[in-house]
């Protein structure tokens, strides 16, 4: 019989590991009594279970349950040779552990068996009701001084405490950072004097899945300065816990860092009680949710309502004959929460001063921005309230021409230039990328060329696109403001809004860029690297590093909340690290926030955004992490599966970004042969990287394209809701909230479609299998090229020959029916034959994505008539497919050409030739 172990390589994390092996350890236990006692198949089979026991060590020493002790216990029994009973703890063990029961029953970790089965207690006890988290302490101590510890801080919890806490001791600074990275439950820690460097406790089973820590390079450090080393990498990998630091050092030898970077530091000699006073504070300072808080005492209260809203309290709805089935269906809470009050503890969201602002600080702290304000519209009106908020009439903005439509009507509103920027093409997919750096610093060179740079304000790219690409938001950033040191960045993350919470996707948000930045810049060590950098430059080089002393940090990022996190439909926020925010654009920003925020903002979108807030605090990295781990298991089945693996593909890095962009040389996450390659290179050196919990299937071999394959197939079929297609594609997408039953619930499914398209195979006649074959081939070897932004027509140049379109006044210039027409798509391409140039009057918007492919003056190119024949999306917003594309008359392109050439004429005479328009 072969020995068992742990074959690391096909796991994609320790916790897809750790729940397998439990099973694996439970599936193996059964096993033994089908040896009889004595014989070999007996003896070899507990060497199998004691091989995966060590295993399982090496993972069980980061958690307080089962934890060590536990494994030890069952060590023992092996020993005894109680099987029965092994068997029976091990499945409750796993059972537990799966099902996270532990969690709702914390007081059973100090009490009770691990091996309990908590079935049967029920989930409404005193004891459910708390919240379970864990401290890690982090010093060397012996087991017995743990024991001590542990029994100490026991004595000290009270039975009607919300908060109940277990325990973990790491003995190194290695240790501590596996801990974090591993331990979901841990939500403080204590680092105790001066832990030593290095594990002892690093096995083979967890190597590959802590390379990022092994690679750290702080052993040389003197143990003293270990611990406020550890205190700085905590903030880094998992900002939101609380750290504490326990030490002998004299306040007056405290370095201020230091200070800064614990929330308290405590003296050998204080009393241990403080501690966990302190410990528990802190938790409950997370937990606190202001504004929703408020809005459910406001609930509770009697009032008599004599102001707007007859649905408030319930009253129009519960007494109504016709409609209380409205009541009843959401709920009485619901309607006694519905208010125009902004008093008696409510707040204001155009002015808050009470409940809202303290709810918004929180939330910036939660995100890591300066400033963050709630948007209850949608990160649509997010991205509007943001760009006019910082650019003026004649600014310049670089923008994706694929970014979302809302940016687009942005600049119409704002009276801005756009000059815009080309992703690069998947043909083969019908789909864009992103826009490559070279492109950005290209088009602000030939604006500083055309003495323009002066007027450009913003570069606006959408990170994280629809279909999961993500910048290096720190290279864009450090390498265009090394051109335009004072460029303010918008980046729309309306798809990124989790990233924040686990330290890969962290990296590439502009919040925790802007911040690394900002304190980069400060130091004297940047100072040297770019001095050496100026000097090594050539003649006419570029340079790549901003001037430290004319650099301004200045981002904003919009954010769907709703979209990949806890909130109702359309609740947003916009996160600023501005540095010049107060002294700049404050009040600007105040006032197009008041342009586009409702004066009767919706409070439950409000309530969700707060507690979504506290959500991610406590439990964000765990939840991403496992939203991760779905869609790698997702992405692993379909590879494996020969049946799904005939009909689907799960598009790989290398599928999405070409060679030249991926500097780690990553292509995928997954191969059946190799296993997983770890993400964690990619993340910190490419230019794109590919977000893998957007999963695009390619389904070009079913024959069937991307909207029927939705609707006939998923939708009609299953119910499954899925978020785009393209002409060969389906994307799916794991977020906080999808469940392993989701997965395998999907999965069933796709097998089943595969099947259903093994019998319509089959029963096709020949004609019919000659059709599907034409229509696979097309799917897969005819790719529709992509059209790249134009140009502007000369008549809406912000400048003849450089970059910049006048959006605004060809937007407007069709408010006026007599200065367009309607040409079918068919006519289009005959017209341009014949020299004919069609500009586009109005936006023309496919959707889903939702980005133009034509703005207001756009010339019309032959590439963008094909690609508009070619798409089979349901809608194309801007388009009549009943009377065609809407574009500007010849003479009226005429009479802009003469407007647009009086260049330095009178502001009379230009307003005489202006009335032509009219």
């Amino acid at each position: 019989m072969p020995e068992k172990k742990l074959d690391s390589a096909h796991y994609y994390n320790i916790a897809q590991l750790r729940v397998e092996s439990w099973n694996t350890l439970k599936s193996e236990s059964t096993k033994l009594h089908s040896f009889p006692r004595g014989s070999e198949d007996e003896k070899t089979h507990k060497k199998i279970l004691g091989q995966l026991l060590k295993d399982l060590e090496g993972v069980e020493c980061f958690f307080a349950f089962p934890g060590l002790s536990c494994i030890d216990s069952l060590r023992e029994m092996l020993e005894r040779q109680e099987h029965t009973a092994l068997s029976h703890k091990i499945a409750e063990i796993t059972k537990n552990l799966v099902s996270d029961r532990y969690r709702s029953n914390p007081d059973f970790l100090e009490d009770e068996d691990p091996g309990t089965d908590l079935s049967d207690k029920g989930e409404y006890t005193e004891v459910a009701k708390k919240n379970y988290f864990e401290v890690m302490f982090v010093e060397d101590i012996s087991q017995a001084e743990e024991n001590k510890l542990r029994n100490d801080l026991k004595e000290m919890r009270l039975s009607n405490e919300q908060f109940a806490y277990g325990i973990v001791v790491q003995r190194s600074f290695e240790d501590a950072l596996i801990a974090l990275q591993f331990n979901f439950n841990i939500q403080a820690v204590v680092i105790r004097y001066a832990p030593p460097y290095h594990s002892k406790k690093i096995t083979p089973v967890i190597k590959p899945f802590i390379q990022n820590i092994l690679k750290l390079k702080y052993s040389s450090k003197a143990p003293t300065e270990l611990g406020p080393i550890l205190g700085t990498m905590i903030k880094k990998f998992r900002p939101e816990l609380d750290t504490y630091y326990v030490t002998d050092t004299a306040l007056s030898n405290l370095k201020d860092s230091t200070l800064k970077t614990f929330r308290r530091i405590f003296y050998r000699t204080e009393d241990l009680q403080e501690l966990h006073l302190t410990v528990i504070r802190g938790i409950s300072e997370r937990y606190e949710t202001p504004f929703f808080s408020a809005l459910k005492d406001y609930s509770k209260k009697p009032t008599g309502i004599f102001h707007a809203m007859p649905i408030s309290r319930g009253n129009s709805v519960f007494k109504s004959r016709w409609i209380n089935d409205f009541g009843n269906f959401y709920g009485r809470n619901m309607f006694l929460a519905e208010t125009s009050s902004t008093t008696g503890g409510l707040d204001s969201l155009l002015q808050p001063t009470g409940s809202l602002k303290k709810a918004q600080q929180k939330a910036s702290d939660a995100y890591g921005s300066r400033n963050t304000y709630f948007v209850t519209n949608g990160t649509s009106t997010a991205n509007k309230i943001v760009v006019q908020a910082l650019v003026k009439p004649g600014d310049v903005i670089l923008i994706d021409r694929d970014c979302h439509k809302s940016h687009h009507y942005g600049l119409v509103l704002a009276g801005a230039y756009p000059v815009y920027l080309d992703s690069y093409p998947i043909e083969e997919y019908s789909m864009y990328g992103a826009v490559p750096l070279e492109q950005i610093k290209e088009k602000l060179l030939q604006l500083k060329k055309a003495g323009r740079l002066s007027l450009v304000k913003m570069l606006l790219l959408t990170n994280c696109t629809f279909d999961g690409l993500v910048y290096n938001v720190e290279k864009v950033m450090q390498e265009i403001l090394a051109i335009k040191p004072d460029m303010v960045f918008l980046w729309d993350e309306a798809w990124f809004a989790f990233a924040g919470f686990t330290y890969n996707y962290k990296q590439r948000t502009g919040m925790f860029a802007a911040q690394k930045l900002f304190n980069k810049y400060q130091t004297d060590s940047y100072r040297e690297e770019y001095n050496a950098h100026i000097k090594e430059l050539k003649k006419n080089e570029i340079p790549r590093l901003p001037n430290p002393d004319e650099v301004r940090i200045r981002v904003y990022s919009t954010q769907s909340t709703h979209k990949t996190l806890s909130s109702f439909r359309q609740g947003s926020m916009i996160h600023i690290w501005d540095e010049d925010f107060r002294k700049k654009s404050e009040n600007t920003f105040m006032e197009a926030y008041m342009t586009h925020t409702s004066t009767s903002p919706n409070y439950q979108m409000l309530a969700s955004l707060d507690v979504g807030r506290r959500q991610v605090q406590f439990e964000g990295y765990e939840l991403v992490e496992k939203s991760i781990e779905l869609a790698m298991v997702l992405r692993a089945k379909v590879n494996d599966h020969p049946k799904l693996k005939k009909y689907f593909d799960v598009l790989t890095i290398g599928n999405f970004i070409p060679k030249k962009h991926r500097k780690s040389g990553i292509k995928e996450y997954y191969n059946s042969k190799e296993g997983w390659n770890r993400m964690e290179t990619a993340w910190e050196q490419d230019e794109f990287v590919l977000d893998p919990t957007k999963i695009t299937l390619h389904i070009g071999r079913t024959g069937v394209d991307g909207d029927t394959f939705k609707n006939r197939y998923l939708m009609d079929k299953f119910n499954i809701q899925i978020n785009k297609t393209s002409r060969n594609t389906v994307l799916f997408m794991t977020n906080i909230g999808t469940t392993r039953g989701s997965v395998t619930y999907l999965t069933n499914a796709l097998l089943k479609i595969a099947d259903e398209l093994d019998q319509e195979f089959k029963t096709l006649s020949q004609k019919e299998g000659n059709n599907r074959r034409d229509r696979i081939k097309s799917l897969t070897e005819d790719f529709p090229p992509l059209p790249d932004f134009s140009y502007f027509h000369h008549s809406f140049q912000a400048v003849p020959g450089v970059p910049g379109g006048n959006i605004r006044e060809a937007f407007f210039l069709a408010y006026n029916e007599e200065n367009y027409e309607y040409m079918p798509l068919t006519d289009c391409l005959p017209a341009m034959e014949e020299n004919r140039v069609l500009v586009a009057s109005s936006f023309i918007i496919p959707y889903p994505p939702g980005f133009p492919v034509l703005v207001p003056g756009q010339v019309v190119s032959k590439e963008i008539i094909r690609f508009l024949t070619a798409l089979d999306v349901s809608e194309i917003h801007g388009y009549r497919a009943d009377l065609g594309l809407r574009i500007f008359k010849d003479n009226v392109l005429n009479r802009q050409k003469t407007v647009s050439s009086m260049g330095s004429m009178g502001n009379n005479a230009k307003k005489k030739i202006t009335n032509l328009k009219n």
